[in-house]
């Protein structure tokens, strides 16, 4: 089959769904008004607090959901073919991915901007919203561990990448400064940032002198380094440690300086990544090569298929950044229908071509199925797959191979940076509610917040033991990061309809959701906490089974609670106040 046809159909459900759904859910459901005096305006702070126009946030918003997952879930859940992939990413994308971002940015702007784990306590509870609080801690610790080693695993297989994705930062720094100091254009300088960073992989895919690969310079992958650490284990060290220190800067300082400039970069990365994919699928129109379903999967894909794809269809680390960072930058109400529901159609975009790219990549469907012979070796495989069948696309506008990947790799590794230390700067917002809650002053602190989650993230990438040697962690915690992401959208989605429910209004559009999302996480977590990582599995982890039965034991007393208030509580007319 041409796989012109499944981006059409893919784009046009896209459009449609923007265009009609997402414009009845704004006016009817969440009633935007553009009157509204949002956080952004009420509390500015110059850090944390900063009115910005849409396009701008879009960026932010865009950039800090499309890291690695949505490339990475997809890349993996073509495993069961490519029809369970297709139809979960675009009907996901419309009906779910869409109405939650859209919805916790809004909930979160009636609420002064607070966190969704906050906004529980008026919604459902005290002790339902220090639940979620944890359950988010546990979610963002996991988010900081994964994509740290997925960023260091990528500047190792592509050391081409790793100069491009440093110069960015000073360059965002001086659009920084250059926009909000001298109220200077953005869009110029973004795409002048853009040209240096590509000339420089173009650069650097060509000059090996150029090209950072710690594993050469610490002398080869056989080479014992310190601590008995070979050369590629001690060049993963050392790119963990950088990141976690940049994470840490990144996250501490005002918005405007890094964190909004970088991301308007990414988000024309993004765009351009995408132009560059889709262009160079109508030109060279592969076939897909993948099976449309995997008669021989060796694990099936009900219901762990909702799981493996989380960001690109739902994801509930979407709600954290909506009612995180977002909602305290969204200049009008109006904007956030461009800002969330965009920004989920944009990352079920990035989906789309992710699925394109690994199911066209292999000349025949044996290559496709020798690659994908079980679940493991595509969950092994899968990013490099994806890396390797995107710049096959971009040899269809005729850039050549070995540029092609790298770019893609430092667009790749870019989103993740974005999402690793947009998580970081999470993290430090919920150590200090808990440090608040519980009396602990010292949490509070911006810089002990900010170090208690550095630390703890370097921790869990490091020190867990597991099959791919020392600093497993990212690898382990993956499926337990997919699980505990969509329970997290199934709590924002329920929270959201519990505010839309005493407002009076039709809750059944997130209703309906929320109960899929419960439903299928909750079966699958279940599966895999009790009948895999506990002793009574075949392949127990004590880390794993530990983490998911916290979220377990959590989101159940969650949805008890939630019930009670739901049932008891009457509809108030909250429109007029900051509830």
């Amino acid at each position: 089959m041409n796989s012109i046809w499944l981006a059409v159909a893919g784009m046009l459900v896209f459009t449609l769904g923007y265009r009609y759904y997402s414009k009845f859910i704004a006016e009817k459901i969440y009633r935007l008004d553009p009157n509204y005096v949002t956080p952004a305006h009420k509390y500015n702070d110059g850090v944390d607090f900063v009115p910005t126009r849409k396009v701008v946030l879009w960026g932010h918003h865009f950039t800090s959901v499309a890291g690695a997952a949505p490339i990475v879930g997809p890349a993996i859940a073509v495993y069961w073919g490519w029809l369970p992939a297709f139809l979960w990413v675009i009907l996901g994308t419309v009906f779910a991915a869409g109405v939650h971002d859209f919805g916790t940015l809004v909930l979160s702007v009636r609420h002064k901007g607070q966190s969704v784990g906050t906004i529980t306590n008026r919604l459902i509870g005290r002790s339902a919203k220090m639940m979620f609080l944890f359950i988010i801690l546990i979610l963002v610790l996991m988010v900081n561990a994964v994509f740290a080693w997925v960023i260091s695993n990528l500047f190792i297989k592509f050391p081409a990448s790793v100069l491009p994705v440093f110069i960015e930062i000073p360059l965002a720094i001086w659009i920084g400064y250059a926009v909000y100091k001298r109220k200077k254009e953005m869009l110029i300088p973004s795409i002048i940032a853009l040209v240096i960073m590509y000339g420089t992989a173009v650069l650097t895919s060509k000059i090996p002198a150029l090209q950072i690969d710690l594993v050469k310079y610490f002398g080869g992958a056989e080479n014992t380094v310190l601590f008995g650490l070979d050369g590629v284990a001690m060049a993963f060290f050392v790119w963990i440690v950088i990141l976690m220190v940049y994470s840490y800067f990144a996250s501490t300082l005002p918005v405007w300086k890094l964190l909004q400039p970088r991301d308007y970069i990414n988000s024309h990365q993004l765009l351009i990544g995408l132009l560059i994919l889709y262009l160079g699928l109508v030109f060279l129109q592969p076939k897909v090569t993948a099976p449309m379903t995997n008669a021989n999967a060796d694990v099936s894909w009900f219901p762990l298929l909702f799981i493996t794809i989380a960001c690109g269809a739902i994801s509930g680390f979407h709600g954290l950044v909506s009612s995180g960072t977002s909602s305290k930058q969204l200049d009008k109400e109006t904007d956030a229908r461009f800002v969330g529901y965009l920004g989920a159609v944009g990352e079920g975009s990035l989906a789309l071509i992710t699925i394109i790219a690994v199911t066209t990549v292999f000349a025949t469907q044996g290559e496709f199925l020798a690659a994908y012979s079980s679940f493991q070796a595509a969950s092994q495989g899968g990013l490099g797959n994806f890396i390797n069948g995107a710049a096959l696309l971009a040899t269809g506008i005729w850039i050549p191979a070995d540029v092609a990947r790298t770019i893609v790799s430092v667009i790749v590794v870019s989103f993740a940076a974005t999402t690793l230390d947009t998580s970081v700067r999470l993290m430090r917002y919920i150590i200090s509610e808990i440090g608040a809650e519980y009396n602990l002053k010292p949490l509070t602190k911006m810089h002990v917040a900010t170090s208690v989650a550095v630390l703890s993230s370097l921790a869990l990438v490091l020190l867990p033991k597991g099959p791919n040697g020392f600093g497993s962690g990212g690898y382990l915690l993956w499926p337990l990061f997919g699980t505990s992401n969509q329970l997290l959208a199934g709590v924002s989605l329920l929270l959201i309809t519990i505010w839309l429910k005493r407002l009076g209004r039709n809750y059944l559009f997130t209703f309906i959701p929320m109960v899929f999302i419960f439903f299928m996480t909750l079966w699958a977590m279940v599966q895999q906490v009790v009948y895999k990582w506990s002793f009574v599995g075949n392949d127990p982890n004590m880390l794993l089974f530990v983490l998911g039965g916290l979220i377990l034991v959590f989101v159940f007393w969650i949805i008890l609670v939630a019930i009670a208030a739901f049932v008891n509580r009457r509809p108030t007319d909250p429109i007029s106040t900051d509830m």
